[in-house]
């Protein structure tokens, strides 16, 4: 007998949803509550999870497709084909990491299902190469003969094999003892260490069979080895924080040596996959391209920029951050600094976080503070409620928490809804500051640059004097329907004096 799985409801305003990818296919079987399907909202991508548990017998809705909340997806009986169950898990893995290609196409680093085919491949002739010719069999059983062989003519057995390299087929024997060693031992590298620290033995390709150009480049910069990290990502994806977590161990692993080089070399520009390619517009990447056009056509928007001197901000970091890393198991970087201050600003500063409706401003009870987070998919926005009323340990913690569940597709779509204000941190992918742009209904957006060192001039005992300072750029962007300059200077005034007093240990939260 088999049961119906329907679209489940994903939000009060969400009626429809786009099957983005199966997570299962035809004759696999699946648990309560184990990922059954991907689905995109105007809202939200998230997983869907089986409310029962069986063998998928048909699925109704293919991917692509856009269907009502309600709508049948997939039939799934109680078939008893149980001890196949290792086999599909397997293919099902595989399969995820090439169909999460497509749907993570939005974003530019999101790699086609041509990488995928590139990588895929590469764990098999790790595992075949022992067995090139297929003379190599045998020759793994023959090897502990070598050594006798060796021992009545010790040096006539070392010197042929090189020669005698590609052809002979006599001294096999003497010829694979040297060539496993020779060549299975980058491709050993890969495979033996694959399946030694990624759960699923069937994602090869180093330590999964999905990464990102972003990722490949990050471990390239900081010399780490890919087929040693094991992804805590969908699908046993290595993320940008697996690589980061690695980097310690890096320098232990291999020798400084393997810098040097690279750096004596020319220098060669990594090429995307995505060159010369096309691909099809993701669900969320349709949605973000037409609400920044309404509201680039439907509002007057414009950005105001400060820059602040955050010297005491970045010292009492310094000083506080092994402890707050203790104490609240939350890493201190400048993030919550930012929030706390923009969050605090708007209480006096209501029109920077009101909206417009129709011809009346509505100025919110509470300040609603959406993070900007950037993902695989494309650009996100979870909202922190009620954001003035945090400290600093909350919003380290909210901010942490937001973030990893919205690039692991695990956020609810409330989570995304009601955000009165938006906090943009353009600074982590370097830029010095940039424009950013105000998504309806919100009236403004802050972006906040990196944070940089540079001699400076500062007043010492009256007298200016020249030292090193962190300084950071502030850019707010509004809509001059309702925010005027004189507004958006205020507000970011008040943040600048809040951030440059450096006045936090109230603040901390422990």
């Amino acid at each position: 007998m088999s049961e119906s799985v329907n679209l489940p409801a994903l939000g009060e305003s969400v009626t429809e949803g786009t099957v983005t990818r199966w997570l299962k296919s035809v004759g696999d079987r699946i648990e309560v509550d184990e990922p059954l399907l991907e689905v995109s909202t105007d809202k939200v991508d998230t997983e869907i999870p089986s409310p029962v548990a069986g063998v998928i017998e048909e699925i109704l809705v293919q991917e692509d497709e856009t269907v009502e909340v309600g709508t049948p997806l997939v039939k799934i009986g109680d078939g008893s084909g149980g001890g196949d169950s290792a086999d599909p898990g397997a293919g099902e893995a595989g399969s995820e990491d090439a169909d999460a290609e497509v749907a993570d196409a939005a974003e530019p680093e999101a790699e086609p299902s041509t990488e995928q085919d590139q990588e895929t491949p590469a764990p098999q002739p790790a595992q075949s190469e022992p067995a090139p010719g297929g003379e190599t069999q045998p020759a793994a059983p023959q090897a502990p003969s070598a050594p006798p062989a060796a021992s009545p003519v010790p040096q006539a057995a070392p010197v042929p094999p090189p020669a005698a390299a590609p052809p002979a087929a006599v001294p096999a024997p003497v010829k694979s003892a040297p060539a496993p060693a020779a060549a299975p031992a980058p491709a050993a590298a890969g495979s033996s260490t694959t399946s030694a620290e990624v759960p699923n033995p069937s994602q090869n390709g180093g330590a999964s069979g999905y990464v990102t150009p972003l990722v490949r480049k990050l471990a390239n910069e900081q010399g780490v080895d890919l087929s040693t990290v094991t992804g805590t990502g969908v699908g046993g994806r290595i993320r940008k924080e697996d690589v980061l977590a690695a980097v310690p161990a890096a320098p232990a692993a291999g020798s400084g040596d393997t810098a040097k080089p690279a750096q004596s070399g020319p220098f060669v520009a990594e090429v995307s996959p995505l060159r010369g390619t096309r691909e099809k517009m993701t669900r969320l990447r349709k949605v973000v391209a037409e609400r920044a056009v309404q509201s680039m056509t439907s509002t007057a928007q414009l950005t105001s920029v400060v820059e602040v001197d955050v010297t005491k901000v970045a010292q009492f970091r310094d000083a506080h951050k092994a402890e707050f890393l203790e104490k609240t198991g939350s890493k201190l970087s400048f993030m919550p600094f930012f929030a706390l201050a923009a969050s605090e600003a708007l209480k006096a500063h209501p029109k920077i976080n009101s909206t417009v409706d129709g011809d009346e401003i509505v100025y919110p009870e509470t300040e609603n503070v959406s993070i900007a987070v950037d993902t695989e998919r494309g650009l996100l926005t979870p909202v922190i409620k009620d954001a003035a009323s945090l400290d600093l340990a909350q919003f380290s913690k909210s901010i942490a928490d937001l973030a990893e569940r919205t690039r692991n597709n695990q956020l609810k779509p409330d989570e995304l809804a009601g955000g009165t204000f938006t906090l943009t941190n353009t600074g982590s992918r370097g830029a010095l500051f940039d424009t950013p742009v105000v998504f309806l209904p919100q009236s403004a957006i802050l972006g906040t640059g990196i944070v940089t060192k540079r001699p400076a001039v500062v007043k010492v005992d009256g007298q200016e004097a020249i030292a090193i300072r962190s300084f950071v750029y502030l850019a707010l962007s509004y809509d001059h329907r309702i925010i005027d300059g004189a507004d958006a200077s205020r507000y970011l005034v008040a943040v600048k004096n809040r951030l440059e007093e450096g006045n936090f240990a109230p603040n901390l939260g422990y």
